[in-house]
């Protein structure tokens, strides 16, 4: 797994332009992996700003489905249910709602919108690793999202999502590392299903 591009793109983003040739044809080459994807399956390590580290898997399902399943001992789920992002903690029996459209995720999750009008590339200094950051400049409360790619001619559209690293309105970075990813295996639509703990009986 390639950590050290990821940690370096978390660290800073280079003061580097592409010439725009290049950036259309980057950006160009990550919305075929995308569209190539339909489903995804991984291990992920997630990282806050406090350098609090949890591990979990990851579910994916285009167009809109993720699932964060945590670690035991995690009362936390993250589900995407094809229209909203819900945060779930068990712990206090509270739930959030978040339009996938609206999350950083939003670029994962739907590889029929066009990533040109709100992604650029940022320079990594390694050919074999492609980054690009993707945020609306008009609507900064969505937050922003660094996506780090390795070059691997067995992975959809000759891509390998490594991880990403996402910003939200109060600047808080989470990092999310990513291993053993799979896709376009089988994956079904009740994988993205959830117990709500505001109900009776709803657990984890």
């Amino acid at each position: 797994m390639m950590t050290r591009p990821l940690a370096a793109i978390a660290a800073v983003t280079l003061p580097l332009a592409l010439p725009a040739t290049a950036q259309q044809g980057t950006l160009a080459q990550v919305q075929q992996h995308l569209r190539a994807t339909r489903t995804m399956t991984a291990s992920f390590t997630q990282t806050d700003r406090a350098g609090k580290t949890v591990d979990g898997m990851l579910t994916l399902k285009r167009p809109g489905k993720i699932r964060f399943q945590y670690e035991k001992g995690v009362p936390l789920l993250i589900v995407g249910d094809g229209g909203s992002l819900w945060f779930i903690d068990y712990s206090v029996k509270q739930v959030s709602r978040w339009p996938v459209k609206n999350s950083p995720l939003g670029v994962l999750l739907n590889p029929d919108r066009d990533i040109s009008g709100y992604a650029k590339v940022v320079p990594t200094g390694n050919p074999d690793v492609i980054s690009i950051e993707a945020h609306d400049p008009k609507k900064p409360e969505y937050g922003r999202i660094t996506m780090v790619f390795a070059r691997n001619a067995a992975a959809p559209g000759g891509l390998m999502l490594q991880g990403w690293v996402a910003l939200d309105s109060q600047n808080n970075r989470t990092t999310v590392r990513l291993s053993g990813q799979r896709f376009n295996v089988d994956v079904s639509d009740g994988a993205f299903r959830w117990n709500d703990p505001r109900k009776r009986g709803g657990r984890p």
